[in-house]
């Protein structure tokens, strides 16, 4: 079973209906009995940092997401905020985040381009990762985000992403994955990566 995690923060419906569209079938949930039960755990999010990390707090997931994450190695897919939620901080706020990543979320620093950096951009690889598996010709992802994520560990980078300067645009430890883009946006490419996230993890 695929579950949404539905914590107040996300675009789950679209992601669903993507899904859907490419025969994959998943749940949008915040129950702690329907996350037990997940093969595959995806956690969406628009917004900000503190917000999520309250919402996910007050609705008592961040122990079963650990339980799962952490111990029993289920793939995890963090999307957008959702990427940055498992980062240690961010400067958008002052609450921990889920710190299975070691990286901080960090504001874009230049003036000179606009922020949020919003709209279609490419990705270079940096490290090979099934989730991007038959994904060729510079693939363009959709982009909303004034934040992005910090690695301090090169090899829990995918890809990166020009804006202005290089940012970390995807990353992946084990069993957590994360995007800062929008697959569900993102038309035949999002389709193909969220099937390679479904298909091999």
């Amino acid at each position: 079973m695929i579950v949404l995690i539905n914590y107040g923060m996300g675009n789950n419906g679209s992601i669903l209906n993507m899904l859907k569209k490419i025969g994959i079938d998943a749940i949008i949930s915040s129950h702690v009995d329907d996350i037990k039960k997940a093969h595959k755990l995806i956690l969406p999010g628009v917004g900000a940092f503190d917000n999520g990390m309250k919402n996910l707090n007050n609705l008592d997931l961040t122990p079963i997401l650990h339980e799962k994450v952490m111990r029993d190695k289920t793939p995890i897919l963090g999307i957008c905020l959702g990427m940055q939620l498992l980062t240690q901080k961010s400067e958008e706020g002052s609450l921990p985040g889920l710190g299975w990543i070691d990286a901080q979320t960090i504001k874009f620093n230049h003036s000179e381009l606009k922020i949020p950096h919003m709209g279609w951009n490419t990705i270079t690889v940096y490290k090979q990762s099934a989730l991007f598996r038959e994904i060729y010709q510079e693939p363009k992802f959709y982009f909303v985000h004034s934040y992005h994520v910090m690695c301090s560990n090169e090899n829990d980078i995918l890809t990166k992403t020009f804006y202005g300067y290089e940012f970390v645009s995807s990353i992946q430890q084990e069993n957590i994955i994360g995007v800062q883009f929008h697959p569900e946006k993102s038309h035949k490419y999002g389709m193909k990566l969220l099937k390679n996230f479904v298909e091999n993890f």
